[in-house]
């Protein structure tokens, strides 16, 4: 699902010669990874995005120092609770070092419950790529980039009780995407929804409504804070925490749904994560995310190789900027945090590199950030580069980069799988991202040098084709698979031509 999203943008970027985003080091962060070129923000606000590693907490590249408390309704009180891809909500202030100090840190399940109606999206090899299914009614999708804990999206199936992190998408029938998801023990006492309150479901008489066809009912002390029945016909989104009892969720708290994540806080300045809600509108210079209105100026730097013009609906993204007196946020800066490459085998345990925070995956340079996430489906460590000091099998999904003179994979999520100590010769990597250079039958993504042979089999184009379409000025999306039969010398035995579909 995610990844239609995700080559839309890239088979933009496709028509014309290639526009990566510069990456920039500088330090290094606790939870693996160097600095944010630009040192994060300064002085006091909230920054909203999911957890990306420990020691204390890092969230859109910030390392936070708390003091160990979490405020969450959900079971999750302590710091060494939270998991990987959590959605947080941190209040604090920023150092002159990009640094910050945490005053509070929030944390809310998006969703509790039973998985149901689960469809699985196959690629052309047959392995899982995302997964949609519903929890009481409520539509949720997940992709390599979700982060999963005690299940994979491959074992995902009807019946798992689970724990989501998650956004709201712009999809008309309130689909949500999942950032994080946990496996629970099934409890029906303990579940929670979110979305809009259906069209004329609203029954103040009765005690009840529906969110997407789940039906609601509830009693006065049910309202969390200042929170009254009165609120509910305003709300633009509501979540539900209660019982399940014949079909029906028995509420006994409710509360607005996520933009509250958003809201502004003790300060000005604000850094958060999310799809994009609604297009950029070029006339307004603005467009919607997380239940807020960013504005674009001509100070607004934009990373990635983006443009305002490519801020797409669904697209997920990170906005840093200051709130203004009418509650919008004017962007300083805006870069992309969707996936568009990625690359699977065996780490190259030679290239580990501590100090750059970098190694290499069939040839294919990694680069961490202290955005990145580490996970382990088999291991409750919470995971460093020291942590791929082996052989492992990993799959690492992220955005391709021009560093240098050279390209980088930065890693979004680098998820470890067991170790793999067999014959170099004998093993086989996947890579996706876009052709780059062609010379005779050699081609070039993701920074290597691929050969092709009279063996190699080409899905959805040819040889030609793809050398035609390079000398025309595109640069198509490519999955290659290939193998390494002697050091630096990679041989293609399929590339696929990627496509929105």
């Amino acid at each position: 699902m995610f990844r239609a999203v995700t080559l839309h943008r890239m088979l933009k970027l496709a028509a014309a010669p290639i526009a990566l985003g510069v990456l920039s080091a500088c330090g290094s962060g606790g939870g693996g990874g160097v600095g944010v070129a630009d040192g994060g923000i300064r002085g006091t606000g909230s920054s909203v995005g999911p957890v990306s590693g420990f020691g204390s907490v890092f969230v859109n590249g910030v390392k936070f120092e708390t003091d160990g408390r979490v405020s969450s309704d959900d079971g999750i009180e302590r710091e060494d609770q939270l998991q990987e891809g959590m959605i947080l909500r941190i209040e604090g202030e920023w150092r002159v070092d990009g640094r910050g100090n945490a005053e509070s840190v929030e944390y809310d399940d998006t969703f509790r419950g039973r998985v149901d109606n689960l469809i699985q999206t196959l690629d052309a090899d047959g392995m899982v790529e995302s997964v949609q299914f519903t929890i009481y009614e409520q539509t949720v999708v997940a992709d390599q980039q979700t982060v999963f804990k005690d299940i994979a999206l491959e074992t995902l199936a009807d019946g798992a009780f689970v724990r989501i992190s998650g956004w709201r998408e712009p999809d008309p029938n309130g689909r949500y995407r999942a950032s994080h998801i946990g496996l629970m023990t099934q409890d029906e006492t303990n579940v929670e929804i979110e979305g809009r309150i259906d069209e004329g479901s609203l029954q103040l008489n009765l005690n009840q409504f529906s969110i997407n066809g789940q039906l609601v009912s509830y009693t006065d002390s049910a309202f969390a804070g200042s929170l009254t029945e009165a609120d509910l016909a305003d709300l633009l989104l509501v979540e539900a925490e209660g019982t399940i009892s014949n079909g029906v969720l028995i509420a006994r708290e409710i509360d607005e749904g996520e933009t509250r994540r958003y809201r502004r806080g003790s300060g000005d300045d604000t850094e958060f994560s999310g799809p994009v809600s609604t297009d950029y509108n070029a006339s307004t210079r603005s467009f919607h995310i997380n239940g807020l209105i960013v504005f674009v100026d001509d100070d607004t730097e934009f990373d990635d190789g983006l443009s305002a013009s490519d801020l797409t609906a669904g697209m997920l993204i990170q906005v840093e900027g200051d709130f203004q007196d009418n509650g919008s946020v004017l962007a300083e800066e805006i870069e992309a945090r969707e996936g568009n490459a990625s690359v699977d085998g065996v780490l190259d345990v030679n290239t580990l590199n501590f100090n750059d925070q970098t190694f290499r995956v069939g040839g294919v340079l990694v680069q961490l950030t202290p955005r990145t996430i580490i996970t382990d489906d088999d291991s409750d460590l919470r995971l460093k580069l020291a942590d791929l000091n082996g052989s492992y099998q990993v799959e690492v999904e992220g955005i391709e980069r021009q560093s240098g003179s050279g390209v980088v994979l930065e890693a979004i999520k680098v998820e470890r799988n067991e170790e793999d100590n067999g014959p170099a010769a004998d093993r086989e990597y996947e890579s996706q991202g876009q052709l780059t250079h062609v010379q005779g039958t050699v081609f070039t993504v993701l920074g290597i040098d691929v050969q092709t042979t009279i063996n190699t089999q080409f899905e959805g184009t040819s040889r030609d084709e793809l050398i035609d379409a390079f000398d025309a000025g595109q640069r198509p999306v490519l999955e290659v698979e290939y193998s390494e039969p002697t050091p630096g010398n990679f041989v293609a035995d399929e590339i696929e031509l990627e496509s929105e579909d």
